[in-house]
């Protein structure tokens, strides 16, 4: 019997590679409903109606910095798609800025979308939750920021603001077990994404490596497995208030050790310079 068979599910950050590979593996595991949230939708979505065409799959843009753009999104999904049984909170930036270059505008926007965002969006769904009575699972994407400090990029606002997660994911899980409403956490590690690809990062990219036990990035599709845990009614129906740190030793190794010859780095214009 899949483990997800039924069940609806909202998305933030939804056509991101993380959240569109998790997606299709929720869908695999049974899913019936899938609305995909981002402030600025891709088409890729459109694959997943071809190859499930039996679900109901619908994506709506969404500002997750936006409490009344939540209530109504999570509203409209909740006609679309018959109830909201299931958050998964991917919407998130990161920026390599030097904290003493920073600007109070770039420290509260990191912190707008990946923390108060990841609220918001927990707040709006959680209300459509315990309206309809049935609980859900809600799950945040915070990082091995959450637990070790990133090196070599300066990033001290995307680092807070996933730290807070784990906290906060700890509070609602405490707050809304009331409700049969589940709350816990994945922290990636070194994800082999788009996003940490190109011209200038190959160095970075073998710091990482090297600083990983396992010497190597992880691939989209293995946070899956975790996701399919924490959402599911039967295998994770006990598991709230948990984060389940997926890093390839990461954070376990404590980071590594500093090699000399990675530092002092040079910045420009409030980017990393290597």
């Amino acid at each position: 019997m899949a483990c997800l068979l039924g069940k609806k599910i909202s998305v933030t950050g939804g056509t991101g590679t993380l959240a569109l590979e998790c997606g299709k593996a929720l869908l695999e595991h049974g899913l019936s409903g899938l609305a995909l949230l981002d402030i600025n939708p891709a088409p890729t979505f459109s694959a997943f109606q071809d190859e499930f065409p039996d679900r109901k799959i619908v994506v709506h843009r969404c500002d997750v910095t936006s409490a009344a753009d939540l209530e109504r999104v999570m509203k409209t999904v909740e006609q679309e798609l018959g109830s909201i049984d299931i958050l998964c909170c991917f919407a998130g930036v990161v920026g390599c800025v030097p904290s003493l270059s920073m600007t109070p505008e770039e420290w509260r926007r990191t912190l707008d979308i990946n923390t108060t965002g990841a609220f918001l969006s927990a707040q709006a769904a959680g209300r459509v939750m315990r309206e309809r009575g049935n609980g859900g699972s809600i799950v945040f994407i915070a990082s091995m920021s959450a637990h070790r400090v990133n090196f070599p990029q300066p990033q001290a606002a995307y680092n807070a603001s996933k730290a807070a997660l784990l906290h906060l994911s700890h509070s609602l899980a405490a707050e809304w077990a009331v409700y049969g409403i589940r709350v816990n956490t994945i922290s990636p590690g070194y994800m082999d994404t788009i996003l940490n690809e190109g011209a200038g990062l190959e160095k970075a990219r073998r710091i990482w490596q090297e600083r990983t036990p396992m010497g190597r990035m992880g691939a989209p599709q293995e946070l899956t497995g975790p996701l399919v845990l924490m959402c599911s009614r039967f295998a994770g129906a006990y598991v709230t208030g948990t984060d389940l740190v997926v890093d390839g030793t990461f954070v376990l190794a404590g980071s590594g050790s500093i090699k000399t010859d990675y530092y002092p780095f040079c910045f420009a214009g409030g980017q990393t310079v290597f």
